[in-house]
């Protein structure tokens, strides 16, 4: 009484924590090739009594491991984890999936930064712990788990900001805290005047730091190896969003390529112009979003969509015409451009090693009245940054993988 019996051409139940591992395993490869209902399928067949038996959690623990593993050899980190596990995944499979992270990386700084931690005692399984915590019955837990192991399948390799090691200069963080406490400011103002003047000044202290690393960096010696960083954007209108990144990066002396199967941006550059990259395209989103959610017009798809790509176009210009006029009015203009020039040849360089084979791709503008709202807006926001002194901005295209 209680058993069930084995229909005719399943697989029987595994016994051990290496047979339950490879059975999830299966079940997930299914699950990654999006066979409509089999996580739940398997996850009844593998559970189908009240309690998790210790060879499933077991099972579990090495099946997520291993593919965990798999995924932070390719370039994947624990912010990317979380990140693209909010996209594809529920919030059970997207629990076990940080939880699995926190029991293989030995990096509580990064973890940190997702709200990852060891939150189970080693009294009994993580599994056995994970369910009674999300009130989940063994079937249900075992759903979640495939789900969450196909979603780690599915994940591709990425570049690594770690592969390189960037030659990283000391940053001032007096400077940088003050920078960004200028910035906060500037955005939760709802007076004009003192918005703009708070980002005059957050602009003034990152432009004179950029310019005085530069010169500093001119009578160094050794190769500077640039870095890159992923930036995840948020939907909808990413493809809109991914051109602001762009012009951005390029102001800053940076590349960018958006990978539009995941919704994030790789930028690649210094390290400190990556920081700067961040600052200003986090941001102009907020003032992008405000300034489209207010305008009356502005309530379809289409007009949004071209109100985004109007006001990244426009920035960009903006951003090339500052980064102009800094270089120029600099008293060491004759020391400067020579750097910039071989630093742009490094970031060009480095770029293309990552990224051998990317497409041009532009965006499609629909609404003339978005496109001709999104210009003005991109008038009046505040570029925090405008005086950076990289390369130019502008265009209504960005670099897709």
């Amino acid at each position: 009484m209680g058993k069930q019996k084995r229909r005719a051409g399943e697989s029987p139940r595994p016994r051990t924590a290496e047979e339950f591992g490879d059975a999830l395993l299966a079940a997930a490869s299914e699950t990654a090739r999006e066979v409509r209902g089999a996580a739940k399928t398997h996850a009844n067949r593998l559970a189908p009594d009240l309690e998790l038996p210790a060879e499933a959690a077991d099972g579990a623990r090495r099946a997520g491991r291993q593919l965990i593993s798999r995924a932070c050899r390719s370039g994947w980190l624990p912010e990317d984890f979380d990140q693209a596990a909010r996209r594809r995944v529920d919030e059970f499979a997207q629990s076990f999936v940080l939880d699995t992270l926190v029991a293989y990386v030995e990096q509580p700084d990064r973890l940190d930064e997702v709200g990852a931690v060891r939150w189970w005692t080693e009294s009994e399984p993580h599994l056995t712990q994970w369910a009674a915590k999300h009130i989940l019955t063994p079937a249900e837990a075992l759903t979640s788990v495939i789900e969450a192991l196909g979603f780690l399948m599915t994940l591709p390799a990425l570049t690594s900001p770690g592969a390189a090691t960037p030659a990283h200069h000391a940053v001032d963080e007096k400077k940088l805290s003050r920078v960004r406490a200028l910035l906060a400011k500037a955005e939760s103002s709802s007076f004009p005047e003192e918005a703009e003047a708070l980002s005059a000044k957050a602009q003034e202290l990152m432009t004179r730091h950029a310019l005085d690393r530069v010169l500093v960096e001119a009578g160094e010696a050794g190769p500077d190896v640039p870095a890159s960083r992923r930036i995840w954007l948020e939907t909808p209108y990413v493809d809109a969003k991914s051109l602001l990144v762009h012009v951005v990066a390029k102001a800053n002396r940076c590349r960018a390529v958006f990978d539009a199967r995941w919704d994030f941006v790789t930028v690649v550059g210094d390290e400190d112009d990556l920081d700067a990259v961040v600052l200003l395209t986090t941001s102009l989103l907020v003032q992008a979003t405000r300034a489209m959610i207010a305008d009356p017009a502005g309530r379809d798809r289409a007009f949004r969509k071209s109100f985004l790509v109007s006001y990244a176009t426009r920035i960009g210009e903006r951003l090339d015409q500052a980064a102009e006029a800094t270089i120029a009015e600099s008293p060491d203009a004759d020391r400067l451009l020579p750097v910039l020039a071989s630093h742009e040849l490094k970031v060009n360089a480095a770029f293309t090693t990552l990224f051998p084979q990317v497409v041009g791709k532009s965006v499609t503008v629909r609404s003339h009245e978005g496109w001709h709202a999104g210009r003005s807006a991109a008038d009046r926001a505040h570029l925090h940054d405008t005086r950076s002194w990289g390369g130019g901005g502008g265009g209504g295209g960005v670099f897709w993988v």
